[in-house]
Order: C-alpha cells, then sequence, then structure tokens
C-alpha cells in the first residue's frame, strides 16, 4: 500500500497545497516563497527518503511566520495521514548527526500524542533573512499536527545555518527509522492497540 497524503489549507494568511510520499526516492518540489525554508525541506525530503512537493503562498509583506508555521501544520497532517493506523511500522526512530562543528540528536515516537522539547540554541537571531526561531515553531506545528513525541537536541555548535542543517537532517533520519516497516510486527507497536490517542 502506498503511503500518500495530499493536504490543502487555506486562511487568510497562507494557502499551501502539500503532498507526500512517506516511501519515496528523497524527491523535493518546494515552492514556499521563503528561500531558507525551501533550502531545510529539500533536506528533508532527501534524509527522510520521502518525496515532497509543497507549494505555498502566505502573507510575507507581514513576515515569514505564518507561512513556516502553515507548512509544518500541514506535514504534520500529511505524516499523520499518510501512515494510516501505523499497523507495522517501528513507531520510534533516533538519530545523533554530526554537521560541521554542531552535533543534534533528534528522537522521534510516532505515538499519537503531542509533546515537543527543543534543547536547541541559535547564536544569531537571523539566518540570512529568516528568524532563526522560525525553526522550532516549524517542528511545534509539525509534532503538533503529526501527533508525535519529538525531542530535539543541540549537544554543540556555533554557525546558526550549520544548527539549523543539523535539526532538519536529525529530525528526518529519526523520521525515517520510525515510519520503516518492521518484519517483526504486524500489527499495531503498542500494547494499547492504537496509536491514535
Amino acid at each position: 500500500m502506498t503511503r500518500t497524503a495530499t493536504i490543502e489549507r487555506e486562511t487568510r494568511e497562507t494557502s499551501i497545497r502539500l503532498k507526500l510520499e512517506l516511501d519515496g526516492s528523497g524527491e523535493a518540489q518546494i515552492k514556499t516563497g521563503v528561500g531558507f525554508l525551501d533550502h531545510m525541506l529539500e533536506l528533508l525530503a532527501r534524509h527522510a527518503v520521502i518525496d515532497l512537493e509543497v507549494e505555498a503562498r502566505g502573507d510575507l509583506h507581514v513576515d515569514q511566520h505564518h507561512t513556516v508555521e502553515d507548512v509544518g501544520i500541514c506535514l504534520g497532517q500529511a505524516i499523520r495521514q499518510a501512515l494510516g493506523n501505523k499497523a507495522g511500522i517501528r513507531r520510534y526512530g533516533h538519530f545523533t548527526l554530526p554537521m560541521e562543528e554542531v552535533l543534534a540528536t533528534a528522537s522521534i515516537d510516532l505515538s499519537g500524542r503531542y509533546f515537543l522539547v527543543f534543547d536547541v540554541e541559535f547564536p544569531a537571531t537571523k539566518i540570512g533573512d529568516f528568524d532563526s526561531e522560525l525553526v522550532e515553531d516549524f517542528w511545534q506545528a509539525t509534532a503538533a499536527n503529526a501527533l508525535c513525541n519529538l525531542h530535539v537536541l543541540i549537544h554543540h555548535g556555533r554557525n546558526s545555518h550549520h544548527i539549523s542543517e543539523a535539526v532538519f537532517k536529525a529530525i528526518a533520519r529519526a523520521l525515517r527509522m520510525a515510519v520503516e516497516s518492521d518484519g517483526r510486527v504486524s500489527g499495531i507497536p503498542s500494547t494499547k492497540g492504537t496509536l491514535d490517542a
């Protein structure tokens, strides 16, 4: 069964269409109007080995916040939808990733419950014209809508661009592990019998 989802979100602030295939090849077609977010989403697709298409129009004359957050909302909804009842998946994923001088760890549980721990400090408030704090806002929106536990830790790092890349790549690798099929599990990987609540 192909694990795909298409999410369309229309508000007064943004218009977004996002298509996700969990069993993809790492292809990305991204156009959000926020160059740095496009770059991070391309990294995400490549390292999670998912296919991701995003087309977003937002009120960038205000700032980038609504666009970044709403793309995160759509990504989280797409992950949740594409996973279905989560039968046969590994459920948990974790990865520690070096990125130049940065070391990042991400751990995820596709539990059906939301919790985010984001222990990341950015030395610079801006990465180009991108507000560094939007990285956390993006992942908060994604985790809240995917209904997963997500823990992210930067052990050390100096360059804010590298820190952001390490965060996206580590989460991508953890997500890749969590959504993979586990040949030893045929049903829901929970003693409760469900991962929906």
